[in-house]
C-alpha cells in the first residue's frame, strides 16, 4: 500500500493551491494529489474556450508543472471511497493510499433539473469543469446557429457575449427582474444588460424556463408566461451543487444544503480531514449566515489557510468567512462586485448607507482608452463600516473592486477609507482629486453626518 503524508483529493484551482501552500509550509512531509483528468481546466476561463479563445487546450492550468516544482506528487486517478478508520483511500484505477491528513477538494457539479421536461434531448448542454465534455460541445456548437442560455448568472453572460462574438444567434433567459441580480443592484444590473445588448445578446428577463421541446434534438424553448423560441441548442446555466457524494459515502459530516461542514480552519468534524474550495461549506463574511458562493479566489483562499494549519493550528490564519468578490468583463467593459449589495443587505435588516461617484478611470479624460468609472459604496449606518460595493468602468474594474474587498475584509470605516494615501497616474488610474472609490466614500459621510 502507497502512503503519503497529506492526500489532496481533486486538482483544480483549491487542491492545486492546498498542495503547494501545504508543501512551503510543512517541507519535510510528504504530498500527494490525485486528480481525475490529466488536463484540468481554468474554471473562470471556461466560457471564453467558446470565442476568444481558440481551443480549450489554451484554457488549462499547469497543475503537473506546479506540482513538480513544489515537490508534490500527482497522479491521474480517481478517488472512489475514503475510509476514515484506516486512513486510507481508494483509486478507481487499483491500489490503496494511505495518509496522515486528507483534503477534500472535489468541487462541484453543474445543475440538470430534473423537473425539466426536454433536459435529456440533443443539443441541451450544462457547463461542467470537463474537457472532454466542453471540447465534443464546442464541435457540436459549430454547426448550430440559434442558441438559448438559461441563467444570467455571471457564467451565463459570458457565455452569451462570447457565442455572440463566434457568430451564434443569443438570447439569454433570467427568471429574476434583471441580470446578474445577486451580485449587482438594479441601477448597476440595467446598465450591464444595455452593453451586453448593444453587442447582440437579446435579453429576456423575468421570466424562467418551463420545458425545451423537440423530437430528439432540441427545437423550441417553452418559458414560464407560455411563450416559445425558436432554439438550436440550449445551454443550461442554472449554478452549480457541493459534489460530496464521496464524503457522504465515507461518514463525513454534510450539512442540510449538502456542503461539507468545515471551520474557520477547514476542518471537518473528523481528525485530520479537511475539505475546501466548492464543496466545502461557506458563511457569509457579513452575515455570518451559510451561503453558496463558489469562487476560485474563495476556493484558494481557504486552500492556503487549510494548508498552513494541517499539522499545527496557526491561530491567526483562519477563514472568517467569504466576501464574495466577483468581476467580469464585457468587451473594453469592466464590472465587480465584492461584499453585500444594497438589495442583500435590506433583505438582511441591516441598516446601510450607499454612495455613488461616477468620474473617470484616467486623467485628463483625454486620454486614450480612458472610460467612466463608477463606484458604489454599501455601508453600515450605525458603525460606517464598509460592507459592499459595486464597480463599473474599464478592465481595471478588476482591481479597483479587489481594493474594496480588502476595505470589507480588515472593516474599514468611511473616515479610514477618506484618509487612505493612494498612487495614482494619469494612464493608470482616476485623478487623485476626483478617484471614484474616494468620492463614493466622501457621499455617504456627508450623509451620516446629517443623520
Amino acid at each position: 500500500m502507497k502512503t503519503t503524508d497529506v492526500l489532496i483529493i481533486g486538482g483544480s484551482a483549491a487542491g492545486m493551491v492546498a498542495a503547494v501552500t501545504g508543501k512551503s509550509s510543512w517541507s519535510d512531509k510528504s504530498f500527494t494529489l490525485v486528480k481525475k483528468q490529466k488536463d484540468v481546466m481554468v474554471p473562470c476561463g471556461i466560457p471564453y474556450i467558446f470565442g476568444t479563445l481558440d481551443s480549450s487546450q489554451l484554457n488549462i492550468m499547469p497543475v503537473d508543472n506546479m506540482m513538480a516544482k513544489a515537490g508534490v506528487e500527482s497522479l491521474v486517478d480517481e478517488v472512489i471511497a475514503i475510509d476514515k478508520k484506516a486512513k486510507t483511500a481508494t483509486l478507481k484505477e487499483g491500489g490503496i493510499i494511505g495518509y496522515d491528513k486528507l483534503v477534500i477538494a472535489t468541487g462541484s457539479r453543474p445543475v440538470l433539473p430534473k423537473w425539466l421536461k426536454g433536459a435529456d434531448l440533443d443539443n441541451v448542454f450544462v457547463i461542467p469543469k470537463d474537457k472532454t465534455y466542453l471540447d465534443d460541445m464546442k464541435e457540436k456548437m459549430n454547426g448550430l446557429k440559434k442558441v438559448v442560455v438559461i441563467g444570467a448568472g455571471f457564467i451565463g453572460v459570458e457565455f452569451s457575449d462570447e457565442l455572440v462574438k463566434s457568430g451564434h444567434d443569443v438570447t439569454l433567459v433570467e427568471k429574476e427582474t434583471c441580470i446578474l441580480y445577486s451580485a449587482f443592484d438594479d441601477e448597476v444590473a440595467s446598465r450591464i444588460g444595455d452593453i451586453l445588448s448593444a453587442r447582440g445578446v437579446k435579453i429576456i428577463t423575468g421570466n424562467g424556463i418551463s420545458e425545451v421541446m423537440g423530437s430528439g434534438k432540441v427545437e423550441k424553448v417553452k418559458l414560464e408566461n407560455g411563450d416559445t423560441l425558436e432554439a438550436d441548442a440550449v445551454i443550461l446555466s442554472m449554478g452549480y451543487r457541493p459534489n460530496t457524494e464521496l464524503a457522504v459515502n465515507a461518514g463525513i459530516f454534510v450539512d442540510e444544503g449538502g456542503f461539507i461542514a468545515v471551520d474557520e480552519y477547514m476542518r471537518t468534524h473528523d481528525k485530520d480531514i479537511f475539505a475546501i474550495g466548492d464543496c466545502a461549506q461557506k458563511r457569509d463574511f457579513v452575515t455570518r449566515k451559510r451561503v453558496p458562493t463558489m469562487l476560485a479566489s474563495t476556493a484558494c483562499a481557504e486552500a492556503r489557510v487549510a494548508g498552513m494549519n494541517l499539522f499545527n493550528i496557526h491561530v491567526v490564519k483562519t477563514f472568517s468567512g467569504t466576501i464574495g468578490i466577483y468581476s467580469t468583463a464585457i468587451g473594453e467593459y469592466g464590472f465587480g462586485t465584492a461584499g453585500l449589495i444594497e438589495r442583500r443587505a435590506l433583505e438582511e435588516e441591516i441598516s446601510v448607507i450607499t454612495g455613488t461617484f461616477e468620474g473617470v478611470d484616467r486623467h485628463p479624460g483625454n486620454l486614450p482608452d480612458t472610460h467612466k468609472q463608477m463606484v458604489k459604496l454599501v455601508v453600515a449606518k450605525y458603525s460606517g463600516v464598509i460592507i459592499g460595493g459595486e464597480v463599473i468602468g474599464g478592465l481595471s474594474a478588476g482591481e479597483l473592486t479587489n481594493v474594496i474587498g480588502l476595505a470589507i475584509e480588515n472593516r474599514m470605516s468611511v473616515n479610514s477609507l477618506l484618509i487612505s494615501q493612494i498612487g495614482t497616474h494619469p494612464c493608470l488610474t482616476a485623478s487623485p482629486a476626483a478617484y471614484p472609490l474616494i468620492k463614493a466614500a466622501e457621499v455617504v459621510a456627508t450623509k451620516l453626518r446629517h443623520l
